[in-house]
């Protein structure tokens, strides 16, 4: 059976996620549900939005 892989997959490695956790304090988890939910592009800004609403 194939796997999804479609040009909307968003996901991130642990590397590039925990990249984006170090920089903006969400934690791993965050990042990647943010990367999915709104794109690898702006996951990093989503994630300092993120941040700062919460």
């Amino acid at each position: 059976m194939a796997t999804k892989q479609g040009k909307n997959d968003n996901r991130i490695s642990d590397k590039e996620a925990l990249h984006i956790a170090e920089t903006t304090d969400v934690s791993p988890r965050q990042a990647k549900e943010l990367a999915e939910k709104h794109g690898k592009d702006k996951a990093e800004k989503e994630a300092k939005n993120f941040k700062a609403e919460g």
